[in-house]
């Protein structure tokens, strides 16, 4: 399995997955036609696209989920309450799933996990590719991590996980203080120790990378971000690298295609 982030922050996100043929994408944050340009730097074809699946409706995961649907047939999967709350979609090209439940979409299989964070039914992701068992965790937009979410993501090959913010950055910064409660609630967003505590805690012997998400750009940097999960995985003696996701472009791919062979880690 490989795994491309199209994109990660406020102001879009969307991963790319693709195993032995199957092309996913784990939310469509971008306009179609930025999907476009983002998936080309992949060299992928929206038509190749199977199905996006979304984590929540909130509008830098989604929007472009109802234009692409219709422009080219892709099937949206997600929790009932999270495609009940995106407008505009073809019920007919939607399917409502259950956390815990494993589906299968060509040679990838799903299971969806709830989270904390203030939408509708959110959720994270582990997909596995079905040939080789590779696994891979994908969680952004949580507030605090469930015992549940603990759980599904034990034996990751790959990991994706959100470092929103920095503590200090976010307490000296411009935000009002009720952003600023809200970004570091329970429902909010995961802090870049939150982020490193909770990688150190998963990484297995088997774990291969880990790549930050969903950094702001107001109170966060790649380099607090990494320095963070770096630390946290030196305590786990874990020699798995790190890499940030940028907002502004394409980056990966991340993973491997075969289950065997380590990725370099990007130099972001």
């Amino acid at each position: 399995m490989r795994a491309w982030t199209l994109g990660s922050g406020s102001k879009g996100n969307s991963i790319l997955l693709e195993s032995d043929g199957t092309r996913v994408l784990i939310d469509a944050g971008y306009s179609p036609r930025a999907l476009v340009q983002r998936l080309a730097s992949a060299g992928v074809q929206p038509e190749s696209i199977s199905a996006v699946v979304v984590t929540h409706e909130h509008i830098d995961h989604v929007r472009g989920v109802s234009a692409a649907q219709r422009r080219w047939k892709w099937q949206v999967c997600g929790s009932a309450g999270t495609i009940a709350a995106i407008a505009e979609l073809d019920e007919h090209r939607c399917t409502a799933l259950r956390s815990g439940a494993a589906f299968t979409i060509g040679a990838l299989q799903f299971e969806l996990v709830r989270v904390p964070h203030d939408a509708s039914a959110p959720t994270a992701v582990v997909a596995t590719a079905t040939r080789t068992g590779f696994r891979t965790g994908i969680a952004h937009d949580l507030g605090a991590v469930p015992d549940a979410l603990r759980t599904a993501f034990l034996r990751l090959d790959l990991l994706l996980l959100e470092s929103n913010h920095d503590e200090e950055m976010l307490r000296t910064g411009p935000y009002p203080a009720f952003l600023r409660a809200r970004i570091s609630g329970g429902s909010g967003h995961l802090s870049n120790r939150q982020s490193a505590a909770l990688s150190r805690e998963l990484a297995g012997e088997q774990l291969r990378q880990l790549v930050l998400l969903h950094l702001s750009e107001v109170n966060n940097t790649p380099r607090h971000a990494v320095i963070a999960a770096e630390a946290a995985l030196r305590g786990a003696r874990a020699r798995c690298p790190v890499a940030a996701a940028p907002q502004d472009r394409a980056a990966g791919p991340f993973g491997d295609a075969a289950g065997g062979v380590r990725q370099l880690a990007l130099a972001l």
